[in-house]
C-alpha cells in the first residue's frame, strides 16, 4: 500500500469514528432531554436512579464532546426539545421511556464501538454496557444483543429533536 493509500485509509477511519461519536453525543443530548422527563413522572421511590442515570448521561455527553474535538469536529449543540417516542403521562410510561432511552444509546453506541479503536473503543463498549444494565433495570428484563437494531422490529434512532 502507498503512502497516500494509507492516508487515504486512516483519513477515512478517523471520518467514520467522528461521524460515529457525533451520532453518540447526539444520543446522549436526546437521552439528558429525555431523563428530565422522566424524573418528572417517575415513582419517588426510582427518582434516585433516575437522577444516577440523567448524570451519567451528561457526563457521557461531555466525554463525548471532548472526544468529537480530539477527532477534529466540532461537537453537535442539542436541541432546544425532542419528540419522545410516546406520551409520558405517568409512572409506568415513563419506566418505558427509559427503557427506551437507554437502548437508543446502546444503538449507537455498538456503531462507535464498531468504528473506534484502542481506548475510544472501550470507553463505548464500557457506554453500551452501562446503557444496557440501565435498561434491564428499567424494563425488568434483557435482550440477546443489546444495541443492535436487529433485536427488535421498535429499535429506531435516537430521539428526534423538535423545531
Amino acid at each position: 500500500m502507498s503512502g497516500s493509500e494509507a492516508q487515504a485509509k486512516a483519513t477515512a477511519k478517523t471520518s467514520a469514528e467522528l461521524t460515529a461519536a457525533q451520532a453518540a453525543l447526539a444520543a446522549e443530548h436526546a437521552a439528558v432531554y429525555g431523563y428530565g422527563v422522566v424524573g418528572a413522572r417517575i415513582d419517588e421511590g426510582r427518582r434516585t436512579e433516575a437522577r444516577a442515570a440523567y448524570d451519567a448521561h451528561r457526563a457521557r455527553r461531555d466525554e463525548l464532546a471532548r472526544t468529537v474535538r480530539d477527532l477534529g469536529g466540532k461537537p453537535g449543540p442539542a436541541a432546544a426539545a425532542y419528540a419522545l417516542p410516546f406520551a409520558v403521562a405517568d409512572a409506568e410510561s415513563a419506566l418505558r421511556l427509559a427503557a427506551e432511552l437507554e437502548d437508543r444509546v446502546a444503538g449507537v453506541y455498538s456503531d462507535l464501538v464498531r468504528a473506534a479503536e484502542g481506548e475510544r473503543r472501550q470507553a463505548a463498549a464500557r457506554s453500551l454496557r452501562d446503557a444496557a444494565v440501565r435498561a434491564v433495570r428499567w424494563r425488568g428484563e434483557s435482550v440477546a444483543f443489546p444495541g443492535l437494531a436487529e433485536r427488535s422490529a421498535t429499535a429506531t434512532t435516537s430521539a428526534t429533536p423538535t423545531s
